[in-house]
């Protein structure tokens, strides 16, 4: 090796001894010396590491993509910087003694690495296949149990929807009847109501027929039978205490009035009697159909006899003060079959004429 003065002249050669190693003296060096095959390996490992990390990552995320968001993945951007760095670091495999010769082995072992390399991803392909298999087996398992889950899931709904539909069917059920039964307690109510109404309107009816048929029949009777006397004034009442009477009450009804008065027969009678009678005076006797007996006393003048028929209305004497009295005036008494005396007044409203 030789070296050029600072003047420009050639310096005298250095006596050292050169060192030129050989394919014989040196054996092919294998392993950590072979830089050059270090950093390509390193590169080239860090790729398949990547690809065969990439490659699980995505069988498996194959399994999963159906059920789960999709996840990234990649390596620390420290470690990718780390490697490149420590490569950039070492230094360049021809520039260093005895090594150039090795290059070209180094390339034929890269190539074999290569080679492996390939052969890795080659078979993590297979692996991927599998992993993706497993994943459509999974994610066939995970539909079914979706679709079971959706089914047992629309199953009970279905029920709980039927469910609410029963309630209120039921509840419908229950408000009709309730609803019917407040109907028909309504409809008995009214019914009931009618009915009453209807009695008392029957009652009202009965009793205005009555009314009137105990009118027209008063009036037929009035028609039929006729006051003794058509102006008067009553002077005693039937039953009226007094010292007057021998047997201490008035036994009949005093009509008092002027002498001379026209008596008229109350009823269609047989004349039973007709003459004096004591402290009645003179006194008619008038018959009825039925037995009853009307008696005139105090007569002034008497117009009939006995046995004669009498019409209703018919005069058959004159208002007098004869016998035992105290003024002019008609005693008049009423007296059943049987012979007992009754109240005028009440007979005579009886046949519906009023005293």
């Amino acid at each position: 090796m030789e070296f050029d003065a600072p003047d420009g002249s050639a310096a005298p050669a250095a006596s050292a001894e050169e060192w030129n190693p050989t394919a014989d003296t040196l054996a092919p060096v294998r392993g950590k010396h072979r830089v050059a095959k270090q950093r390509g390996s390193l590169a080239r490992s860090s790729t398949v590491l990547g690809v065969g990390v990439i490659a699980a990552v995505g069988a498996g995320g194959i399994a999963t993509a159906q059920d789960k968001p999709a996840v990234s993945i990649s390596l620390p951007d420290q470690i990718t910087e780390s490697l490149d760095s420590l490569a950039d670091s070492l230094p360049d495999a021809t520039s260093l003694p005895g090594v150039g010769a090795l290059v070209g082995d180094a390339d034929t072992d890269a190539d074999d690495d290569d080679t492996a390399d390939a052969g890795v991803a080659v078979a993590a392909a297979p692996a991927a296949a599998t992993h993706a298999s497993a994943g459509g087996q999974s994610t066939g398992a995970g539909e079914s149990l979706r679709a079971r889950i959706l089914q047992q899931a629309d199953q009970q709904r279905a029920a709980a929807d039927e469910a609410v539909r029963q309630e209120a069917r039921e509840q419908a059920v229950k408000d009709a009847a309730a609803e019917a039964k407040k109907a028909q307690k309504a409809a008995d109510a009214k019914a009931e109501q009618a009915e009453k109404e209807q009695a008392a309107k029957e009652a009202r009816e009965k009793a205005a027929a009555e009314a009137k048929a105990e009118a027209e029949r008063l009036a037929k009777l009035a028609a039929s039978f006729s006051l003794p006397v058509s102006s008067y004034t009553l002077t005693a009442t039937y039953g009226q205490a007094g010292s007057m009477w021998s047997s201490g009450q008035h036994t009949g009804l005093d009509f008092a009035g002027q002498a001379g008065t026209p008596l008229k027969a109350v009823h269609g009678a047989t004349v039973k009697s007709a003459g004096w009678s004591g402290p009645y005076g003179y006194r008619i006797v008038l018959e009825l159909q039925d037995g009853t007996e009307v008696w005139y006393a105090h007569l002034s003048q008497m117009n009939v006899s006995a046995g004669q028929q009498v019409t209703t209305g018919q005069v058959i004497g004159n208002m007098g003060a004869t016998g035992n009295v105290s003024g002019v005036h008609l005693h008049l008494e009423v007296h059943t079959p049987g012979g007992d005396g009754i109240d005028p007044a009440a007979w005579l409203r009886g046949k519906g004429l009023t005293v």
